[in-house]
């Protein structure tokens, strides 16, 4: 795919939704780190509702972390994994508390060392809570840019390397949110929607879906 093509799609999907953001809800750093942390192999949806009870009980580090893991367990359980994240929760906050004074690290090397936190979580904190061009590459990220052609990779860390360096400056701060959104809702796993698609006619995927019939 040519620059002209991938500075038209950007343009068109900044057009359709100027201020995107994550589906995750948060009013801190903290709790945007926290929601990412459990949203590992689970739905948003699925962590909004666990949030929304968790948050008004605890929604800092020493809060959480005095609920212990036992105490944790009940907020989080519909959630998948919820064992593993309860441990790396709660360890998460000592260390925050421990290390960094209560406050959440703004370092990707500092944000990797908390447990569970890999590259892709640790993107969406710098991006999204702290305004820098960072790109994490989830499953849909990973499929739109390679279904498309905007950046091709066979792993996430090339498509990645290949989306910091193919998408124009101007909109390196949003990418995250319009790629993960058109993943979700219009280049869908299965059958994309390429009937609706903003970007068909740029988009070099060849077997294009059809209008479905009509019932």
């Amino acid at each position: 795919m040519n620059a002209n093509k991938r500075l038209e799609i950007f343009k068109r999907l900044r057009a359709e939704n100027p201020h995107p953001t994550t589906e995750l809800e948060y009013t801190t750093p903290f709790e945007l780190l926290i929601a990412v942390l459990l949203s590992a192999q689970a739905t948003d949806v699925s962590v909004n509702k666990a949030t929304k009870r968790l948050y008004p009980v605890a929604n800092t580090p020493q809060k959480i972390f005095d609920l212990g893991i036992d105490g944790l367990i009940p907020f989080i359980q519909t959630i998948g994994l919820y064992r593993t994240k309860a441990k790396n929760t709660i360890e998460t906050c000592r260390i925050i508390l421990e290390q960094h004074g209560g406050e959440v690290p703004r370092t990707r090397e500092a944000l990797e060392a908390l447990p569970g936190v890999g590259r892709k979580t640790a993107n969406v904190v710098l991006n999204t809570a702290f305004g820098e061009p960072t790109i994490a590459v989830d499953t849909h990220i990973f499929r739109v840019s390679n279904r498309t052609g905007i950046a091709p990779g066979k792993n996430v860390d090339i498509v990645e390397e290949k989306l910091l360096k193919f998408v124009p400056n101007e909109f390196k701060l949003d990418a995250h949110h319009w790629l993960i959104l058109h993943g979700r809702y219009t280049c869908i796993a299965r059958t994309p929607k390429c009937w609706n698609c903003m970007i068909a006619d740029l988009c070099e995927f060849k077997q294009k879906t059809p209008l479905p019939d009509k019932v």
